[in-house]
This record gives C-alpha cells, sequence and structure tokens, in this order.
C-alpha cells in the first residue's frame, strides 16, 4: 500500500516539473531567440517479487513479476529548431537561418546565443546592450582583407571614419560604334576621374572612324562638340592619349590588331600624376545606334556613415561618397550536439563536455547558416502545443493525486478492521 503512495508522489513530481517548464517556453513566448524545452518521463527501478523462468519440460516459462515505484523526469531537452524572423529595419539586429550560434564575450568567457539583438557602444564596438557582452569576428584590414582561419575578437565599427581619396588607375569603356559610321563620323563618350586629393577632372574620349571595321581615339580636356573651351586648368594630358582600335567581323575588339595605350595625366593642383589604363575590351562595333560610354574607378574622400551586415555576415562600410568597403566579419559558431550547451540566462549558452568544442566560422559555411539583417529571430514556443500540454500535465497531476486519495481510503479502512 506504501508503494502507490510514494508512487504517486512521484508522479506529483514529475507532473509539477512539467508544469514548470511549460511555464517557463509560455513565459518566453516573445523571448528573441529562445528554445522551446521538452519534458522526457523515465520509471523508476521496479522491486522485483518474482524473477523469470524458462520454459521446462510439459510447462512453459514464466515472465520476471515486478511493481514499478513511480516516475521521474528524464531530461529536460532544449528543441533547437528554427524560430521565425520578424523584421525589424534596423541594421545592427541580426537573425541567424541556419544551426549556427552568435559568439559573445566579456573577456573573461565566451558565450553562444541566437539573440542577435545587437547595437553599436560608446567604443565603436557592436555589442550586445543588455549584458554588454561583445559580438566577436574578425575585422578587417585597410584593404578590406579578412583573414577567417586568425583568432576572433570584438569588432569595431567607425562610425565617421574618414575614408581617403582614391585616385582613378582605370577607364573602362562599353556600349557600341556604329558600324554603319562612314570615315570621319565621330563619337563622344565623356568620363569622370578622380585624382589623389579627391578632386574630379573631366575628360573626353573622341572615336573617329578610320575605315571598315577601324576606329581611332583619342583622350582630351575638352568636348570637341562644343565651341568653347572646357580645359581643366589643373589638368593636362601628358602621354599615351591616342590610339587605334581594330574589330573582327563578329564586331568584338580585336586586342592584337589594336594600339591601346596607357594614359598619362599631369596635375598642377598638388595631386599625384596619373596613370590610367584604359580598357576597351568589352566595347563592340555593330549595325546599331552608337552608344559608348566610359566609367573610372577611384572615390573622392569620405566618411563612415551606415553599415550593414551580408547574408555571409560580413559587415559593410557605406561611405558618404558612395564607396562601400568591407570592415568586418561576423563569426558564427556550430556544435555537433547543441542540445548539450547549458542556459545560463540572458538568452545564452555555455559549451559542456557534452556539446562539443564550437566549430567557428563564417556564416553561410559548413552548415552554420546565413545572417539576415535588420531581422530578430522569434522565440520558437508553440502556445496551441503548449496548451494541450499543460492540459495533460493538469490530468497527470489530477490523477496522481487521485491515487493518493484513494489509498488514503483504503489505509483507512484497514485500520477500521480492528473496530
Amino acid at each position: 500500500m506504501m508503494r502507490s503512495l510514494f508512487s504517486a508522489i512521484s508522479g506529483l513530481r514529475a507532473h509539477q516539473t512539467w508544469m514548470d517548464v511549460i511555464g517557463n517556453n509560455i513565459s518566453n513566448v516573445n523571448t528573441t531567440g529562445f528554445k522551446v524545452g521538452r519534458v522526457r518521463f523515465t520509471d523508476i527501478l521496479s522491486q522485483l517479487v518474482r524473477g523469470a523462468s524458462g520454459p521446462q519440460e510439459g510447462r512453459g516459462g514464466i515472465n520476471p513479476l515486478q511493481i514499478g515505484l513511480g516516475a521521474v523526469t528524464g531530461a529536460v531537452d532544449t528543441i533547437h529548431t528554427q524560430g521565425a524572423l520578424q523584421l525589424t529595419g534596423k541594421p545592427s539586429d541580426l537573425a541567424i537561418q541556419g544551426d549556427g550560434f552568435f559568439i559573445v564575450s566579456d573577456g573573461a568567457q565566451t558565450l553562444y546565443t541566437r539573440d542577435g539583438a545587437f547595437d553599436i557602444g560608446s567604443d565603436l564596438r557592436l555589442v550586445n546592450s543588455s549584458t554588454g557582452f561583445y559580438v566577436l569576428g574578425w575585422q578587417a584590414d585597410a584593404d578590406g582583407n579578412v583573414d577567417p582561419a586568425g583568432p576572433v575578437g570584438p569588432i569595431t565599427i567607425p562610425i565617421g571614419q574618414q575614408l581617403d581619396a582614391v585616385a582613378s588607375t582605370r577607364i573602362t569603356v562599353q556600349g557600341n560604334l556604329d558600324a554603319n559610321s562612314a570615315p570621319g563620323d565621330q563619337v563622344v563618350a565623356k568620363v569622370g576621374v578622380i585624382d589623389s586629393l579627391g578632386f574630379r577632372h573631366e575628360l573626353y574620349i573622341v572615336f573617329q572612324n578610320s575605315g571598315p571595321n577601324a576606329w581611332n581615339y583619342t583622350v582630351q580636356e575638352d568636348d570637341p562638340r562644343t565651341s568653347a573651351t572646357e580645359d581643366d586648368p589643373a589638368l593636362s594630358v601628358s602621354g599615351g592619349g591616342t590610339g587605334s582600335l581594330a574589330f573582327d567581323v563578329n564586331g568584338n575588339l580585336d586586342p592584337a590588331a589594336s594600339t591601346i595605350n596607357t594614359l598619362t595625366l599631369a596635375l598642377t593642383n598638388g595631386a599625384d600624376n596619373m596613370t590610367i589604363t584604359p580598357d576597351f575590351t568589352t566595347l563592340t562595333q555593330l549595325k546599331s545606334m552608337s552608344t559608348a560610354n566610359a566609367a573610372a574607378n577611384g572615390a573622392p574622400a569620405g566618411s563612415l556613415t551606415a553599415f550593414t551586415v551580408s547574408q555571409t555576415g560580413e559587415v559593410l562600410g557605406i561611405y558618404s561618397n558612395g564607396t562601400t568597403k568591407v570592415i568586418g566579419q561576423v563569426a558564427l559558431a556550430l556544435f555537433t550536439n547543441p542540445g548539450g550547451l547549458m542556459k545560463v540566462g540572458s538568452n545564452s549558452y555555455q559549451s559542456t563536455v557534452n556539446s562539443g568544442e564550437p566549430i567557428v566560422g563564417t556564416p553561410g559555411s559548413g552548415g552554420r547558416g546565413v545572417v539576415a539583417s535588420g531581422y530578430l529571430e522569434m522565440a520558437n514556443v508553440d502556445l496551441a502545443q503548449e496548451f494541450t500540454n499543460m492540459i495533460m500535465a493538469q490530468r497527470g497531476f489530477q490523477a496522481n493525486s487521485r491515487v493518493i486519495t484513494t489509498s488514503d481510503e483504503i489505509l483507512q479502512e484497514l485500520v477500521n478492521l480492528r473496530r
């Protein structure tokens, strides 16, 4: 009789634990990156009343006779399924679509989280503002290169940082020259180049038909289509301003038959002289309207005004001069057994011997998932399932309490036998 009491008590405890987990799940239904918990029950060691015996001549075997001693909570699993993404529009808010974890640290300990509600701190580092933990990754060098093989560290986003002017080194000409042009016909393409001080200078590339499939070109400072002089007093073409272009029977440039010279520009405004390589490889000569146009690389000076994060975790700085440059890379960690991670509060996890060591890499590689900037991952709590579980836990608790009541009544009847 006492066994039924103790078994029912263990059932009450187990179902109370289940209610505790359900309550925690529901309370975190709007917690960013929260992962739902699941209870698994196991039975307690059963008392052996009679052992098993095998078949004998003329008689079959007998199964063991055991009486169970109740239930116990075997495990509370963390279910790491994907949560829905919620749009926030804030570029520092990051969500992971996949199995990876953000890596955060305060210098003393390193934790892992799916909560990507990050911000830029007063020290210009990407940080979880609710905990003060820095987001770890790799900082890019001056040329925008990142070394994912190196150690991870805090990511600095230097808002307001000045970017030096980048002088033009290449002019790319594309479009078409009309194959129906007569010798002497001209086509003009305008292009702006940037010097080392960030000043813009206008150049004009004049194409002149010199016969079938043949054109000459001249790079000059004034527009031949106007009578006014538009010379830039600070710039002059000092060499390589002329050349010839030959096209094959399909209208594509024939580099071997063309003469393309490196352009040299002399500057008197204090900037370095410029050496520019023209690129005509995408220019065609077909029977169609002339659409030749040109563009040069280079950029004036600017400052970092905004940033965004790509799907592969690259932190892209957006400068006031229109330049976009990689300034950092967010790292993600992957675990062989994410269910073995230990919750430490503040939406964070700590690795354990059963989770395995973190495998650190870039988003979009190794199954870590990709990053969505301007989104947050919602909790993966299913309220319908939790309410159903609540009913089941309540009924289980109620049934076990009835076992205690009934056992008590039987004990009372046993005591009354003496009357």
